[in-house]
């Protein structure tokens, strides 16, 4: 049997699949790590634990595979979070820990970039909003407030090129990710001059740049031993993770939006090329150069829903523990007692500041219409559609760039929850369809893989793989609800806008 394994380098853990010939799931592993929060907007990674949840994550499934009994890898594939930042120095230690696109600390920078009326010129030709989550805001920030580091740093990577780097030495980046950090020229596919010029890095400080189908095969022998792989196995680069989710639900056709929500979240559509809005509100990644993905991000996904978990349903968690129940399968039993709108309750899920549609990372949360008739359960079918909310107010941002949006493709953990997915039909008046198997993102690097073998002919082969399915269908008699409450609560959203600095910064003074 040969066998190609989809890795899926996430923000808080690691996760490698293993696929057989007919890209069926034969096994998984699934190794966290801790984001660190040292200080007031900061959100850090450490190398080495990365590292190790990656190789620990990979020997498993290669154990898996069963290589003695004449089986062989024949790729492994990454998937990777975007718009993290490392910088290292001449001998290649580094000088920094991994900087995530959660991290904040770049956003007196970014505001000032955008207020200036070059950031958008510079969006115009990067298609990455500014907001500190991009390097591109990062390497301003530490050219300020860091300039010892900025000094000597003499390359900068993300975390998988990191990996890339100390399995094979190299220093490439794909130009999936490249087109993530605000420093790359998606018209011309290449660093752009203008970026570079603003934050002071010189070209040769940033990566070659490659295809997603580009790999290396030539392996350092001692991380090969440890691993229990091959050192000639190809390691294919791969692509981003918000472009291999469209891919992996098979959501690359035209008016068919993929939806993930996980930690944070997105929608994406993909178009034949790059797509600039002219306000600034979505970005474009690339997914390869004939492929195009245009959406928007959200910060504010399933780690909100975990902050009602565990700071309003406590007990229940509790609860779950002892009936050796998911603790988010009775929390949403709860939420669906309550009809939908949550009987007036808006909650605007901005607990990590915002990427799209307000691009403000000094937003904040809040319920709007608490009335002595609320309870707990109101609150939690409030946070669950406030995220919702969220979302389709990205996706009116969306239609505007790229068309209509005729059905959605749903990803992430959120889509395990049947409430969350007829919420989602019902927002959107749109149907939802969940694929039955959930590793969309490490199948799509698998499928890049067999194309850059050349093992298949087109990315469009995944159609055949993507399996079973579930299509929500939109409930008419909650149309009404949600018609009335969304612009309520894009109103709100916009009139909020005007204080967030304040009470960003109030918190930033006394939390320190």
């Amino acid at each position: 049997m040969d066998y190609m394994i989809g890795v899926d380098l996430g923000t808080t853990s690691t996760k490698a699949v293993l696929f057989d010939d007919q890209n069926k799931v034969v096994a998984q592993a699934n190794y966290g790590y801790p984001l660190y929060r040292d200080e007031p907007d900061m959100a850090e990674e450490d190398l080495d634990e990365i590292f190790t949840a990656f190789s620990n994550a990979l020997a498993a499934v290669i154990r898996k595979a069963n290589l003695s009994a004449g089986n062989k890898i024949a790729a492994v594939s990454f998937s990777s979070a975007m718009h993290s930042l490392i910088a290292f120095d001449k001998d290649w230690k580094p000088l920094t820990r991994v900087i995530t696109w959660a991290d904040t600390r770049a956003v007196d920078f970014a505001d000032q970039l955008k207020s200036s009326g070059l950031g958008q010129e510079i969006y115009s030709k990067t298609g990455t909003p500014i907001h500190p989550m991009a390097p591109l805001s990062k390497l301003l920030w530490l050219k300020a407030e860091y300039p010892e580091i900025f000094q000597n740093a003499a390359h900068y990577l993300g975390i998988k090129e990191y990996l890339f780097h100390r399995l094979f030495g190299s220093n490439k980046m794909d130009i999936s990710m490249a087109s993530g950090t605000g420093l790359f020229n998606i018209f011309e596919l290449d660093w752009d001059k203008q970026a570079l010029k603003l934050t002071g890095v010189r070209k040769e400080q940033l990566p070659e740049t490659v295809e997603p189908y580009a790999y290396e095969n030539t392996m350092a022998p001692e991380f090969a031993a440890v691993l229990g792989i091959p050192t000639d196995v190809p390691f294919v680069y791969g692509a981003g993770d918000g472009p291999l989710s469209n891919l992996g639900v098979d959501a690359v056709k035209p008016g068919v939006a993929a939806i993930t929500i996980g930690t944070s979240g997105a929608i994406r559509v993909v178009s034949d090329k790059p797509v600039i809005d002219p306000k600034g509100r979505t970005f474009t990644y690339a997914l390869d150069k004939d492929h195009w993905v245009v959406g928007g991000p959200v910060n504010n996904g399933g780690d909100v829903f975990r902050w009602a978990r565990d700071n309003l349903f406590d007990a229940e968690k509790s609860t779950a523990a002892l009936l050796g129940r998911d603790a988010y399968d009775l929390m949403t039993e709860i939420a669906s007692r309550i009809p939908a709108g949550s009987d007036g309750l808006i909650f605007h899920p901005y607990l990590g500041g915002e990427r799209a549609p307000i691009w403000d990372a000094n937003a904040r949360g809040s319920f709007f219409g608490l009335n002595h008739s609320h309870t707990r359960a109101n609150m939690l079918r409030a946070v669950l559609e406030g995220i919702t909310f969220n979302v389709y107010m990205v996706s009116l941002a969306l239609e505007e760039v790229v068309g209509t949006l005729n059905s959605i493709q749903a990803t992430g953990g959120f889509a395990r929850s049947p409430l969350w997915r007829q919420m989602f039909a019902d927002i959107f008046e749109q149907p939802v369809t969940v694929p039955e198997a959930f590793e969309s993102g490490a199948l799509a690097a698998v499928i890049v893989a067999q194309k850059a073998l050349g093992k298949i002919d087109d990315l469009y082969e995944i159609s055949k793989y993507i399996g079973d399915s579930n299509t929500y269908q939109p409930d008419p008699k909650n149309f009404e609800a949600y018609r009335e409450l969304a612009p309520i609560f894009i109103r709100l959203s916009r009139q909020l806008q005007t204080e967030y600095d304040n009470i960003a910064n109030y918190q930033r003074k006394h939390n320190q």
